[in-house]
């Protein structure tokens, strides 16, 4: 029988090991809480032209490689409608079905996660999870049946607000006070009864401290940073991280841009907003949605060129935020490729997390928030 003491050392001898080294069956299961599964050099070549409603599902052997290199059990993917000029219910609609049969076509190496069992049985088989989110809910609107349209459809996860305001409440584009709407009740309370997350990503302050109030069940924030650490909007205040811990929900930090003022943080400071939301929230609600990919650019020369045209698209449509910008980079790079887990495994250790906390860091706290949730 393990030990706890072994278990943890199987831990740290797991996380330690290089890419190319082989799955152990006590590795940590590894959940990004959002992020995606898509090889972004596509969009720089000939292939650029399969972006259906400019987003690129393209799930090829690299993209798939790379994720099974950085031992990732499960991915929250955002699927359907998050901004943009498309008919939001109809290009969701499209999505799904997009997704649907991205995941059919790669039944040995994908599987669709609909219930807290998938994360270990995507595990054991070797397989990615993907868990379907939505990263806004225009696409519900004032036809809240939607909601369990798109439950039975497989979504685990809908976020009320992108980054500017809709009839839902305000998103982190526009002004802090702009509070849950009426119709934002009633979905919150339809998503609470259908038993999918409520996120919090993306919204304004008022917005959240509103959704936490009326939710009845746990709700999650992510992908985010900490403001204490750097006042951008699209970080979250002490207050909303600890209200979310305070009814049991999950906060995961991603590799944005947004952990430096500058728009330039280094793989230092993504460790240093992870300590601080563990410090206000406690070991048992924090964990990482990096809203990244496990495949690295391989010519960022070139990829520069094309966010700056992608900025520019966001500005816009009025959906960029303070701390984006033409110069800087949509992710850490030295938190890119199969190996950013491992650099940040590192880098929470040598700030004194015990492998029992990054073990629920990595993992186990977003799969217990999945329980408490979609049981």
């Amino acid at each position: 029988m393990l030990t706890r003491r072994r278990t943890v050392a199987l831990v740290a001898a797991a996380m330690s090991a290089g890419p190319a080294a082989s799955a152990k069956p006590n590795a940590p299961i590894i959940v990004n809480s959002l992020g995606n599964l898509w090889d972004p050099n596509i969009s720089m070549g000939e292939k650029a032209a399969i972006r259906p409603g400019g987003r690129i599902l393209e799930v090829d052997d690299r993209v798939i490689a790379d994720a099974k290199a950085a031992r990732l059990s499960a991915i929250n993917i955002t699927v359907g409608y998050a901004s943009g000029s498309d008919d939001p219910y109809q290009s969701t609609a499209a999505s799904l079905d997009r997704w649907d049969a991205l995941i059919a076509a790669n039944a040995s190496d994908l599987l669709k996660v609909a219930r807290p069992s998938d994360f270990h049985r995507a595990s054991a088989e070797g397989k990615i999870g993907l868990i379907y989110g939505f990263q806004n809910s225009v696409q519900v609107g004032e036809h809240l049946d939607r909601v369990d349209e798109y439950a039975r459809r497989g979504v685990r996860v809908i976020q009320l607000t992108y980054n500017d305001i809709n009839m839902m409440g305000g998103g982190s584009a526009g002004p802090e006070n702009v509070p849950l709407s009426p119709l934002g009740v009633k979905l919150v309370q339809r998503l609470n009864q259908a038993k999918i997350m409520v996120d919090l990503s993306h919204s304004g302050r008022q917005t959240c401290l509103d959704a936490l109030a009326v939710s009845e069940a746990p709700i999650s924030i992510n992908h985010t940073g900490c403001r204490a650490l750097a006042d951008l909007p699209r970080n979250k205040t002490d207050e909303e991280l600890r209200g979310v811990a305070e009814k049991g929900g999950y906060v995961g930090i991603f590799f944005m841009p947004y952990l430096a003022l500058d728009g330039r943080p280094r793989a230092s400071d993504a460790a240093d907003h992870i300590v601080h939301a563990l410090k206000v929230c406690g070991e048992d609600h924090v964990g990482i949605g990096t809203d990244g990919t496990p495949t690295p650019i391989d010519d960022l020369k070139a990829f520069r060129v094309m966010m700056a045209k992608d900025y520019q698209a966001r500005v816009s449509a009025g959906v960029a935020t303070k701390g984006e910008s033409v110069d800087n980079y949509p992710f850490l790079i030295e938190l890119t490729g199969p190996d950013q887990y491992r650099t940040i495994v590192r880098l929470l250790r040598k700030r004194g997390l015990s492998s029992r906390v990054i073990e629920k860091v990595l993992g186990l706290n977003f799969i217990n928030y999945a329980k408490r949730v979609w049981a």
